[in-house]
């Protein structure tokens, strides 16, 4: 099979240049070049992002909202303006839409504890979908378990695309939300959310969107898509861990009762009765990670500057490219063939176990991804019981994929 060259000059993206923003890619594995494609994980962190967190500790740490010194007040209009670039980001109506949370777990979490507390009643349903991460499964069983409601599921087909046909059945008038992700993290299918949430809507049922593997690789434009709820974490586009975002209609919100208690969250504390905050602070219980926070409005910041359509083309390209050179190989079945996808593939050599290949593959200096990704479900689908995973994003190169094509090949012959 002959293999279309990757083509750099289809997109404006200097992927050089942006590499000498990210240390960590410099580094030697097993003493090789390490070639990072274990992005859907989490992706690495520029050094503008290091030198932020690093400068809010050493020179401006205080903790936030309650302190009139001016650390203090200094470090809470940090932690707005972060709240605003969220906004702005995800082009939300006003910040009180912005819920700072753990990350994307943790937002699934909060959502699905409060919404379930003021809509679920028993016999009630909710709606997710096959391929879902574990993370956007378990918390909606447990609120069925807690609520005695139950849970559909929307079927996928052999290229990883959801069956709308299918999903419009699911309805009734027992539906009260519908949670499915925005790409997928084992597949790479973007999934048709502005359909998915046209079709809820028409049935009153509000639509969440994990968006945990699509924020990075695209515009996210919640007031466009029109969806109710939309998580994401802050290390799946390059700034810290241990925060992430729960954007919600601030009417929605509004009319949640709070999942956590605490300091932040309250409007006067009585032992006979607790009032509580206005959003977003309602929902932020306690000492929030202000730092991270910070440090994720530096990471939007920065991918606001390479241009997020330069980005999504480059890394499209970058797929494309990788996709045929690992047909090239042979004897390799991929799964997820949608015809949108993110920069992942995941894929098995015939009669060759994923941990075995990916242990090899370790060796020549190549991070990759191996096991069930949190889907036990989508390799349930397939009769499996795991895959390869290459997750690629913007700092990614086609010099790489030929390391990576080529120490596929080699495990192979070793393997085999």
């Amino acid at each position: 099979m002959q293999i279309t060259p990757f083509m750099t000059d289809l997109t404006n993206f200097d992927v050089q240049k942006t590499r000498e923003d990210f240390p960590i890619l410099h580094t030697k594995i097993h003493g090789k070049p390490l070639v990072y494609l274990d992005n859907g994980a989490t992706t690495q962190k520029p050094q503008l992002v290091i030198d932020r967190v690093r400068e809010l500790y050493e020179k401006k740490n205080s903790s936030i909202h309650r302190g009139v010194h001016h650390l203090s007040e200094m470090m809470t209009e940090e932690y707005e303006y972060a709240r605003r670039t969220v906004k702005d980001f995800l082009n939300a109506r006003d910040t009180n839409e912005i819920i700072f949370t753990s990350g994307t777990t943790g937002s699934i979490n909060a959502l699905a504890f409060s919404f379930g507390e003021k809509h679920v009643i028993e016999g009630d349903e909710i709606i997710i979908s096959e391929m879902e991460h574990h993370s956007n499964i378990v918390p909606w069983q447990m609120l069925c378990e807690r609520k005695k409601a139950k849970l559909r599921v929307i079927p996928f087909d052999e290229n990883g695309e959801l069956i709308l046909n299918e999903y419009k059945l699911l309805f009734n008038e027992k539906t009260r939300i519908v949670a499915v992700t925005h790409a997928s993290n084992s597949l790479g299918t973007i999934n048709p959310v502005k359909e998915i949430i046209h079709i809820a809507h028409e049935n009153n049922v509000p639509v969440m969107l994990d968006g945990a593997q699509a924020v990075q690789h695209g515009k996210i434009d919640v007031q466009d898509l029109d969806c109710d709820f939309y998580v994401f974490s802050g290390h799946k586009i390059y700034g810290p861990t241990g925060i992430g975002i729960l954007y919600g209609k601030e009417h929605l919100l509004d009319a949640l009762p709070p999942y956590q208690g605490g300091g932040d969250m309250i409007d006067c504390v009585r032992f006979e009765k607790t009032t509580y905050n206005v959003l977003p602070f309602k929902f932020e219980a306690g000492t929030t990670n202000y730092i991270g926070a910070i440090g994720l409005a530096s990471a939007i910041e920065y991918v606001n500057s390479k241009g997020v359509e330069n980005i999504a083309a480059y890394e499209k390209n970058l797929l494309q490219y990788a996709t045929r050179r690992l047909i090239e190989v042979g004897e390799m079945t991929i799964y997820g063939n949608a015809k949108e996808k993110i920069s992942i593939i995941s894929f098995l050599p015939d009669k060759i176990h994923p941990y075995d290949m990916g242990m090899l593959i370790d060796k020549l200096g190549i991070a990759v991804r191996t096991g069930t990704h949190c889907t036990q479900p989508v390799m349930d689908h397939f009769s499996i019981s795991g895959t390869i995973r290459a997750s690629m994003v913007f700092y990614n190169t086609a010099e790489e994929i030929d390391i990576f094509i080529d120490a596929v090949k080699k495990a192979k012959m070793m393997l085999s």
